[in-house]
């Protein structure tokens, strides 16, 4: 599925409804370059679920930050080496949390095979997301 959004008013409505689609345990991987709009996406969907005047930092440095109820969002920017997957917790988010990960690339052959990726695209304020899920 494609879906072509024009501004970060579009991109935030769709996280929104998106958002509204999850029921832990579910895992979204967001694929897309610097400045896609992948913690803008996640910090939407958080916000959506929790509140929305919830603080939703970049977990760039922490590696993870997590919110109630189950609620987990991972930045594997930094990691080199699959095997810190497991001691950042990963795996049990995975198994338990609805689980944002931004920069999963460095997860391929860890996350569940029913992990949702959504791959974002664009240039300016425009936005094209595609949704896949393995074998699709």
């Amino acid at each position: 599925m494609k879906i072509t959004l024009k501004n970060i008013d579009e991109t935030r409505a769709w996280a929104a409804a998106f958002a509204k689609t999850l029921q832990a345990p579910a895992v979204v991987a967001l694929h897309g370059d610097l400045g896609m709009g992948k913690t803008e996406i996640a910090r939407t969907i958080i916000q959506t679920l929790c509140a929305a005047d919830t603080v939703v930092p970049s977990p760039t440095f922490t590696l993870v930050q997590s919110y109630e109820p189950n609620i987990s969002h991972f930045d594997l920017y930094r990691i080199t080496d699959k095997s810190e997957l497991e001691e950042i917790g990963l795996r049990h988010a995975c198994a338990n949390d609805i689980t944002l990960i931004e920069w999963p690339e460095i997860a391929d052959g860890f996350l569940p095979d029913d992990t949702i990726h959504v791959y974002i695209t664009g240039s300016g304020d425009e936005r094209e997301i595609e949704i896949k899920r393995v074998g699709e």
